[in-house]
């Protein structure tokens, strides 16, 4: 088993899976825009392979893109179907090579998601995983209902509502999740009930509703594309499919349950990593937007203060005989001289209270540090 970690890996891993077929590539298509996959599939049909496509019926972006990538495979030779439309959505992703090895995305065949957005895939040969694959994929192209008989693949609207609320019961110290939005009524109240049983649960995307103990941040700078959740640091999915109702009820989608130590380690070294950088971009954000707030209330200061200031010409006239004499005749403008008195003063104001709020909340932080500090076990 092999995890792909987009955008880190690219797509040259699903090219090489397509070069290395001898027999038979079995693809479901839901977004392409990947050339390089295109032209690989091109290639194995000239080398003899049978190539069959089975491409979403709809997407967002309509059927035309869909169509016509459709006319092209055809013309290189791809054997193609469409999904039916009895769905919401055909919306899962995966690839079967020689009827051994199956890739199973959570990303689409696009430059986005697999150049420029955090997303993961699994590439295994195991028998079972492959063979279930396999039964969906036939299920599908033929428009047959698809039966399960395997715990492993995870298949909305089958039993994947089944599952993921088996994978959440059953955390006991921690579930980290990837979820562009977890909005599922039922899915959000196990949460809320594993945070309450003490389990530490940390959620990469959003959550519809504020829940005690449950943790969110928004991914910076990237997007979020994956559907991945760790539970205990022992067993993981990957899949296509969010914690929603539409994504668990009305459209297909598949995913995979499994327990591998090593991938399962990459998944959340690469978690950790998002959560941190996620978390300085939320910092360097509050400090952009109170530094803002911050001007924006020296210069109301600055500008109250001055609009107190007595007319300056009779001082004015006074600091000029101290300086050069009573007999000295110098001719000063005392309106101009007035408004770079009073945009000096705005200056000097506007700079102290910036430095005056800027400690207070240096102080606070630090206040709020030290209590952290000194609570029991220092946690």
């Amino acid at each position: 088993m092999r995890l792909l970690v987009q955008p880190k890996d690219g797509v040259l891993p699903l090219v090489r899976g397509i070069s290395s077929a001898k027999r038979s590539i079995e693809i479901i298509i839901f977004r392409f825009d990947q050339r390089e996959v295109e032209r690989a599939l091109a290639n194995a049909v000239s080398r003899g392979v049978f190539v069959h496509a089975l491409i979403a019926h709809t997407n967002r972006a309509g059927e035309d893109g869909l169509r016509k990538l459709e006319m092209r495979l055809l013309a290189a030779g791809v054997t193609v179907a469409r999904t039916a439309d009895d769905l919401v959505r055909y919306h899962d992703k995966l690839m079967i090579i020689d009827g051994r090895e199956l890739y199973l995305l959570a990303f689409n065949f696009t430059h986005l998601d697999i150049e420029h957005s955090r997303s993961f895939g699994i590439i295994t040969r195991n028998r079972e995983l492959v063979r279930e694959a396999g039964k969906l994929f036939e299920a599908d192209t033929k428009r047959h209902p698809y039966e399960p008989s395997s715990r492993g693949l995870v298949v909305s609207p089958v039993n994947a509502r089944r599952e993921l609320a088996a994978l959440i019961e059953g955390a006991r110290r921690e579930l980290v999740v990837y979820d562009p939005r977890v909005s599922d009524p039922v899915m959000i109240r196990l949460l809320e009930s594993r945070a309450r049983a003490g389990v530490e649960i940390r959620i990469i995307g959003q959550i519809t509703r504020r829940v005690a103990g449950v943790t969110a941040r928004k991914l910076r700078p990237m997007r979020l594309h994956t559907r991945t959740i760790v539970r205990d640091k022992q067993v993981a999915f990957i899949g296509s499919q969010s914690l929603r109702a539409l994504e668990l009820d009305e459209r297909r989608e598949a995913g995979m349950i499994f327990r591998d130590p090593k991938i399962v380690g990459l998944l959340l070294s690469t978690f950790e990593e998002d959560w941190v950088a996620a978390g300085q971009a939320e910092e360097q954000a509050a400090a952009d937007s109170a530094g803002t707030s911050v001007l924006k209330l020296a210069k109301r200061v600055a500008k109250a203060v001055t609009r107190e200031l007595p007319p300056v010409a009779e001082v004015l006239d006074g600091a000029v005989r101290d300086l050069l004499g009573s007999a000295a005749e110098v001719q000063l403008d005392s309106k101009e001289v007035e408004e770079i008195v009073k945009d000096a003063v705005k200056a000097a104001v506007a700079d102290v209270v910036r430095d005056a709020v800027e400690e207070a909340v240096e102080q606070r932080e630090e206040e709020t540090a030290g209590a952290a500090h000194i609570r029991p076990g220092g946690q």
